[in-house]
């Protein structure tokens, strides 16, 4: 006959290795969805300007509302250790079913800016909210270029590269095309070295890599939310398995691709091995 008190501990031993696994979860789980990750990467780009040669990029997308920090200063602490010549902020900054807290754009804006010249374009999220016009409003008047379907000039001594933006095709009727936006750049510039920041990283290899730009930024694939070893991530933002173009860089058409895992999540959506990401890129000639 087995001894009673012999049980009791198995019990709690199980008990405890239960509740201790339990916890484990937790904190990685909390810390897959809220703890930053910073990821450095070196982008070789046939015709690049020498001027350009070390220009560094820090890629934000898809926040969601997000916080790393109250304030978030544990994200523009990041970023300003990165010392980037600009930020680039490819959509989603906003969610459709969240509240905004009072205070996150232009917390969040001015301290962008305050780093380096910080660019802006929408992504799906912003146009279901149907507050674009005074979003865009808060972040120029705080400092943050935004750019819907046009472009400028970046100068680093005699060197000069374009840096477009598009709004996401989800914006208004009517409005310029990206088409249209890279006959505009061609009619302007000739043919410039260029960059594109477009929110969807699925109109890539079909559309935007058509367009002539030499480098492309998009978000929106959240890394695939899950990545799992040899898998581009495991869920699109669709709810489709196993989607592609989800995170770092791809090449179709002569074009180069760069998605960032972004930094937030949907009301809907959660990450695993796949932490909130800020993209440093620096740029290198071939």
């Amino acid at each position: 006959m087995s001894n009673p008190r012999r049980r009791r501990h198995s019990a709690l031993r199980w008990m405890a290795l239960a509740l201790g696994l339990l916890l484990f979860a937790a904190g990685f789980f909390r810390w897959s969805n809220h703890s930053l990750q910073i990821e450095r990467f070196t982008c070789p780009l046939p015709g690049l300007p020498e001027g350009f040669d070390g220009f560094t990029i820090v890629h934000l997308s898809d926040l969601h509302t997000a916080t790393f920090g109250e304030g978030n200063r544990d994200l523009l602490l990041a970023v300003a250790e990165a010392e980037p010549h600009i930020i680039v902020l490819t959509g989603d900054l906003l969610d459709q079913s969240k509240e905004v807290p009072e205070g996150y754009v232009d917390t969040l804006a001015r301290g962008l800016s305050a780093i380096a010249p910080t660019y802006f374009v929408t992504g799906n999220h912003e146009w279901a909210r149907h507050e674009v016009k005074a979003l865009k409003a808060q972040l120029t008047e705080a400092g943050v270029t935004v750019l819907s379907n046009e472009a400028l000039a970046l100068a680093l001594g005699e060197d000069r590269i374009v840096l477009a933006g598009i709004d996401d095709p989800n914006g208004y009727a009517g409005q310029k095309t990206p088409e249209e936006l890279a006959e505009e750049i061609r009619d302007t510039a000739g043919d410039p070295f260029w960059i594109l920041l477009a929110h969807r990283n699925t109109h890539f290899a079909g559309e935007y890599s058509l367009l002539g730009a030499d480098l492309v930024l998009s978000g929106h694939g959240h890394g695939g939310l899950i990545r799992l070893p040899f898998t581009d991530g495991l869920v699109s933002t669709d709810r489709s398995l196993f989607p592609s173009y989800t995170a770092g860089f791809y090449e179709a058409n002569g074009a180069t691709l760069f998605v960032s895992r972004g930094l937030g999540n949907t009301s809907k959506s959660f990450r695993l091995f796949n932490r909130p990401e800020v993209a440093v890129l620096t740029l290198r000639t071939q």
